[in-house]
């Protein structure tokens, strides 16, 4: 049974792969991941903050006693007493290609052109595979236009593109006008392969204080129905590999993937929950319902149930949707 997978011109053994988290700090995670058969892995994201925030600090730590005395002009500070982001993140990417076999996917976390896109060089250079890059512009601004949002984004893509030779994935959100316009011109910009969808954390309201707070729910198979969807529409249709994320849980959620054309899946809530051995089980039961259907690899079954491939191209796009609503039975829903 072949599994193995071409994803932004790495080769991969399957197409499973963890996403972005903190599961990549761990260097021991990341080899009981790859243990497991991850097939590559997604480092946590360094976040623009992150980066602007070491640039100020060595700025101060630089500065602040340059006039104080004589002796501060020569005073340098010992770095390696501050445990700054960026440094370390570049660290743990080498370690991490020391002790593992697989693939290493870096992740940047930026909304704007700046200096942070100058570490994709960096990047780089620490020896990461490929580069996830990871756009989050939270657009509140009710005299910014949808074409301005959509303008930086492609802008960021080609300045990292300008910079570096490794494969860019684009991590994007379902929140644009028109998803196979951004899609393509995100392409074409210079990005090898979309990751669809980022399932942004949003904030809630505590009552009994009062207060706004961060609130983390895993995500469910029910979310993976918005990235099925675009993937199956954009399969062949725009030249970049396509990656699914969000409510990744069974083997029966990654081999949907794959009918509507993703290369690859990315995991992250199923692994919270059930821990590392998950991919295991779902990789033996991939190759169980592929034996069942008589698939002798994946890239067979690629693509098959795209917009493009199903007789009725409809099912994905509005027609389906009025048809839904217009045959549901109310009694007839279980809870």
């Amino acid at each position: 049974m072949d599994l193995k997978v071409n994803y932004l011109g790495l080769e991969l053994k399957n197409p499973i792969v963890p996403s972005a988290s903190p599961l990549s700090k761990s260097i021991d995670k990341v080899k009981k991941l790859e243990d497991a058969g991850a097939a590559a892995i997604v480092m946590w994201s360094l976040f623009e903050e992150e980066i602007e925030s070491e640039q100020l600090e060595l700025h101060f730590r630089t500065s602040i006693y340059s006039e104080s005395y004589y002796e501060a002009l020569s005073y340098f500070p010992e770095f390696k007493e501050y445990k700054v982001g960026p440094d370390y993140y570049l660290e743990q990417i080498q370690k991490i290609k020391k002790s593992v076999q697989i693939p290493v996917i870096a992740s940047l976390n930026g909304k704007s052109i700046g200096g942070w896109t100058e570490y994709a060089k960096k990047i780089e250079e620490a020896g990461a595979d490929a580069l996830e890059l990871n756009i989050y512009f939270l657009a509140t601004d009710i005299n910014k236009t949808s074409q301005e949002i959509e303008s930086l984004y492609i802008d960021i893509v080609k300045e990292v593109r300008k910079s570096i030779s490794i494969p860019i994935a684009v991590k994007l959100s379902p929140y644009f006008s028109s998803i196979a316009w951004i899609a393509n011109e995100l392409v074409k910009g210079g990005a090898n392969g979309l990751v669809l969808f980022n399932r942004f954390y949003q904030p809630d309201i505590d009552l009994e204080n009062l207060e706004v707070v961060p609130n983390v729910i895993l995500s469910t198979p029910f979310a993976n129905r918005l990235p099925l969807r675009w993937i199956a529409i954009l399969y062949n249709r725009i030249d970049a590999d396509l990656a699914a994320t969000s409510g990744i849980v069974s083997a029966e959620d990654v081999l949907k993937m794959v009918l509507a054309g993703a290369k690859v899946t990315q995991m992250f809530s199923a692994l919270m929950k059930f821990g590392e051995n998950h991919i295991t089980k779902v990789l033996n039961d991939m190759k169980k319902w592929m034996e069942e259907h008589e698939y002798e690899s994946l890239g067979q079954m690629r693509g098959s149930m795209s917009h493009r491939a199903v007789a009725n191209p409809a099912a994905f796009e509005r027609a389906n949707y009025m048809k839904i609503l217009q045959t549901f039975d109310p009694n007839s829903f279980k809870v």
